[in-house]
């Protein structure tokens, strides 16, 4: 497949999500506040980036994360909205590289650099199953 051809360099995408309690790092360590956890934003990331270039790629296919460089900048309590924009920065014969940023309303809350490998589904399925199969067979 030829990567360059299919997914061009520049394109963005924007989407929102509410922060909700179940958002927070307090909803896994009661302890601490309740605000937007980092893992939540990562994840909020890599789905826009899954999201911007997922009809670029042919059916069957899809992509996976390979690398992830983020900063999270500023914490986000319950109720706000982020913004999370992905772009394509660079595309090789195996691997898209985004820029991610993420916003609240208020300020930016988290930047960084992600990287996603176009796989075909099928194939990719297959050896997980094979992964489990051999995990059963040798226990």
């Amino acid at each position: 497949m030829d990567l360059p051809r299919l997914i061009p360099l520049g394109i963005t995408l924007s989407q929102q999500l509410q922060v909700t309690h179940a958002l927070t790092v307090q909803a896994q360590v009661p302890d601490l506040p309740p605000v937007y956890s980092t893992p939540n934003m990562i994840l909020f990331m890599e789905v826009v980036c899954t999201n911007l270039i997922r009809p670029y790629l042919p059916s069957g296919w899809g992509s996976v994360g390979t690398l992830i460089e983020v900063q999270h900048l500023a914490a986000t309590p319950i109720n706000l909205t982020v913004t999370a924009t992905a772009r394509v920065l660079a595309v090789s014969r195996s691997l898209v590289t985004f820029e991610v940023t993420a916003h609240d309303g208020v300020e930016r809350i988290g930047n960084g650099r992600h990287v996603r490998a176009p796989i075909e589904l099928a194939r990719f399925v297959r050896g997980v199953e094979q992964k489990l199969a051999n995990l059963q067979s040798h226990p």
